[in-house]
């Protein structure tokens, strides 16, 4: 079996000139992109006030805890005080409608 050692080196001169050619072309779509992106408006965004409020009350609530720590230490100091009143007629109404929604009974 014999080889051809000549033809070697013009494949790899006829793949160099593919690539250069493909190069080129892609060279020439990147311009043609270029020249037709300046004449074309540029997209723009605007937020309304309105979903910039909603944005930064969004990002509050997400980093509170949500515990009134002013409320608590109100109660607190109510009950070391002994003055917190426990309604228990209004306790019972809400323990009585806590179960039902746990258990599907009204």
């Amino acid at each position: 079996m014999a080889i051809n050692i000549n033809n070697l080196q013009n494949t790899t001169q006829v793949k160099n000139d593919k690539v250069e050619q493909q190069l080129q072309r892609q060279q020439a779509t990147v311009q043609q992109n270029a020249s037709q992106g300046a004449n074309q408006k540029q997209d723009s965004v605007s937020i309304t006030p309105q979903a910039q409020q909603f944005s930064k009350l969004t990002e509050n609530a997400s980093n509170s805890n949500g515990i009134d720590q002013d409320k608590v230490d109100k109660i607190k100091q109510a009950i070391s005080e002994g003055k917190y009143k426990i309604n228990v007629e209004q306790l019972a109404r809400r323990i009585v409608h806590f179960e039902s929604e746990i258990f599907g009974k009204k």
